[in-house]
């Protein structure tokens, strides 16, 4: 059974340890072990995590036979964009359906709160841009992007909603 929930700054320590879990096989044959390690201590501590959903960023967590097995986040850009922030699965449930039952879950959830468009980055090394493209998202722009020390080489995605 598969459940998709709002979390609570309770589910704070399950979305880290997934965060570590899932970014590690995900990341490492895409950039350094040391960006890795500076990202997932950057976005998904616990004080980072508390300080994106103070600062509106909307998680939620998906649950298959009562194991947590990914999240997402959303946040608004405008009054008619949201950006996808955050779209992980445990690689054991990549390739089932639950990642394109979780970009549902998000698109119904930001066209509840009026978005017409829903937009993301994606590492161009990422695999996961394929899937983005197979439920409907194209490429907006292709971007590097400083962060920190690193170079984040990114294409943003999109995908209008109305």
């Amino acid at each position: 059974m598969i459940e998709i929930r709002k979390t609570y700054l309770s589910d704070i320590p399950t979305i880290t340890q997934l965060a570590e879990e899932i970014w590690w096989p995900t990341y490492t044959a895409v950039v350094s072990e040391e960006q890795i390690s500076f990202m997932l201590n950057e976005m998904y501590s616990a004080e980072a995590l508390k300080k994106q959903m103070e600062n509106g960023h909307f998680f939620f967590l998906l649950i298959v036979d009562r194991i947590a097995e990914g999240f997402a986040a959303f946040s608004k850009q405008d009054e008619q964009t949201y950006k996808l922030q955050k779209l992980y699965l445990q690689p054991n449930q990549q390739g089932k359906g639950t990642g394109k039952i979780l970009i549902n879950f998000v698109e119904q959830e930001v066209k509840k709160l009026g978005a017409k468009q829903l937009i993301l980055n994606v590492n161009r090394g990422n695999k996961s841009h394929l899937f983005y493209s197979k439920v409907g998202y194209k490429i907006l722009e292709e971007l590097d992007i400083p962060y920190h020390h690193f170079m984040l080489n990114d294409y943003i995605m999109g995908k209008d909603l109305v």
